[in-house]
């Protein structure tokens, strides 16, 4: 399967098995996705953080290129990888740019069908004690040019980074990402 193909398939994996948990879409255009969710999560801050690092535990194996979780894995240190490697292939998903330890994770991500455009992406995991429990917020910010058509695009990202933090969600609370 040429490059092309994979991300088309890519694309359409993300369309057809999007979850209904949204984020705040703050603003979209073609030249940029701005997505914000927001979720309570009955655990301390120090457990949701280090679930963050976690990936191959929470990330849907159907949103990998190699279709199985246990493929990924992100190296919780600046310079670090979130990587996914398998006998056919390896893919650089994003790479760590900030920790700050039981409060925020940041990588530069351009994922999926978005990597190939060329784009600039940052994916911001904020985590922060509230109510006896932990607010976890999950930005995503996508610029490039005005012919990437990101506009387009937003939904299904939106659909798939909602799966992703809501299975991190429920591995925090419950051991497992899948309801």
């Amino acid at each position: 399967m040429n490059f092309r193909n994979v991300a088309a398939a890519g694309l359409v994996t993300i369309v057809l098995t999007t979850a209904p948990a949204h984020a705040e879409v703050k603003s979209t255009a073609p030249d940029h996705i701005q997505l914000l969710f927001t979720e309570r999560v009955a655990a301390p801050p120090a457990a949701v953080y280090a679930a963050i690092g976690q990936i191959e535990r929470w990330w849907s194996g159907e949103h990998s290129y190699s279709g199985d979780a246990a493929n990924l894995s992100l190296s919780m240190q600046p310079g670090g990888c979130f990587c996914e490697r398998w006998a056919g292939g390896a893919v650089e998903h994003g790479r760590v740019v900030m920790l700050l330890r039981d409060q925020a994770v940041r990588l530069e991500a351009a994922l999926g069908p978005v990597q190939a455009l060329g784009v600039s992406a940052t994916l911001t995991f904020l985590v922060k004690a509230e109510d006896g429990g932990t607010t976890l917020t999950v930005g995503y910010r996508v610029n490039g040019s005005s012919a990437s058509g990101l506009d387009k695009l937003a939904p299904a990202v939106d659909g798939v980074l909602g799966t992703q933090v809501q299975r991190l969600k429920r591995l925090v609370e419950t051991g497992k990402p899948a309801a």
